[in-house]
């Protein structure tokens, strides 16, 4: 019997075996493509989960995976640029890895520095000073000396800045290329169209966006004019292309978001603009609270205002560049500074982080015990820079 069983299973191997090889060279790939597809599934629906788990998990703690000291003067700031830390204080600046290693250094002598970046491009401007230093990743680009004291600085893509100057008696806005040779200047004046609150520059240096404040009639009035020293501007009086008058609105903050949008942050609300050569106004989006902190990335449009409940301490409202509210969120943490990083929102004080996500899930909350904190950003997939008052150290929530 035990023959006869090993002949039968010796007979049905021969004949699967013949069989398979019988099969059609299409059948063949039929079959390796199913399986082809069953494994994208099965990797499709493992990264799909991952993702999910990710973007709803919360932290509640932290871990530090890197130290480096950071030099004694009191004076020197930090901030991200492009992967990398903007190391400056009055005595010079320099560019550095998270590890500490010195990519470049520039000296130079500043009673004020100030510094405005665009991507990897960078101004640093003496405040009440009258020098310029424009760099990349690479160094140092050009250097600028202005006759009149400067008060704001905005840099684009390119290099090109803007700088608002302070005459005494009278303002000027001037536009000076990488190098640092002046491309145009403009005197204003308090009556027309009156004195620049702030400067924002596109990221071709193309146009450049201001936010005047004038009185008119007794009432004050915010105008947001457009300076475009392309080829659409040759032929405008000024080279302003496209301007908007506010009554009874002050407008402290202006921005440019990408190759094309701009906003204006005015004290009830904000303003969204759209165009790369005339830009006009497409969201008007008012609030009835006093604005406290506004932040923002290419895609958010963040304001932070004082909650008038007990509880909470503000309440933060983030929009698209549509104008429609993404989330309403109340916050309880005394911040000191407030920012868009990396896709996220992240806040500091002294001893004290937290991190929201763009759906308003609050991702971490907590004290850090390594000391003062003076900045706080993301650096990476769930890393954080985290500088404190003599050390720069990565952080990672766990």
């Amino acid at each position: 019997m035990a023959n006869v069983l090993k002949k039968w299973v010796r007979r049905y191997r021969k004949r699967a075996a013949q069989a398979a090889r019988a099969q059609s060279p299409r059948r063949r790939r039929q079959k390796r493509i199913l399986k082809l597809i069953l494994l994208l599934i099965v990797v499709a629906v493992a990264g799909m989960g991952n993702y999910i788990y990710n973007r709803w998990k919360v932290y509640t703690g932290y871990k530090i995976l890197a130290t480096s000291a950071r030099e004694e003067n009191a004076s020197t700031k930090y901030i991200e640029v492009d992967g990398n830390l903007f190391r400056y204080n009055g005595e010079g600046a320099s560019l550095e890895d998270y590890k500490g290693t010195v990519i470049w250094t520039y000296p130079y002598e500043m009673q004020d520095p100030i510094v405005d970046v665009c991507g990897s491009t960078i101004v640093v401007a003496d405040q009440g000073g009258t020098s310029l230093a424009m760099f990349d990743e690479d160094g140092q680009l050009g250097t600028a000396q202005t006759e009149k004291k400067i008060v704001k600085v905005c840099v684009s893509k390119q290099g090109a800045v803007a700088v608002i100057l302070d005459g005494e008696d009278d303002t000027w806005i001037n536009f000076y290329d990488a190098k640092g040779s002046l491309i145009a200047e403009n005197q204003t004046r308090v009556d027309d169209p009156g004195y620049p609150l702030d400067i924002a520059v596109s990221e071709d240096g193309l146009l450049i966006m201001v936010a005047y404040q004038f009185v008119d009639g007794g009432e004050t009035t915010s105008y947001v004019a457009y300076y475009n020293f392309g080829t659409a501007g040759k032929n405008q009086i000024d080279n302003i292309v496209s301007g908007y008058q506010y009554k009874g609105v002050v407008i402290p903050q202006t921005v440019y978001l990408d190759a094309s949008t701009s906003v204006a942050f005015r004290d009830d609300g904000f303003s969204v603009f759209e165009g790369k050569q005339i830009p006009k106004e497409i969201v008007n989006v008012s609030v009835e609270q006093e604005i406290v902190s506004t932040f923002y990335d290419r895609e958010n449009i963040g304001i932070v205002y004082e909650d008038s409940g007990k509880d909470q301490m503000y309440t933060m409202q983030v929009y698209d560049t549509k104008g429609k509210e993404r989330f309403k969120k109340d916050l309880s943490i005394p911040y000191t500074d407030i920012r868009m990083s990396e896709g996220v929102i992240v806040m500091h004080n002294d001893s004290q982080v937290c991190v929201v996500d763009t759906r308003g899930v609050q991702k971490f909350n907590g004290n850090i015990a390594e000391g003062a904190i003076e900045d706080f950003f993301k650096i990476g997939r769930n890393k954080y820079a985290l500088i404190l008052e003599g050390a720069v150290g990565i952080l990672k929530l766990k």
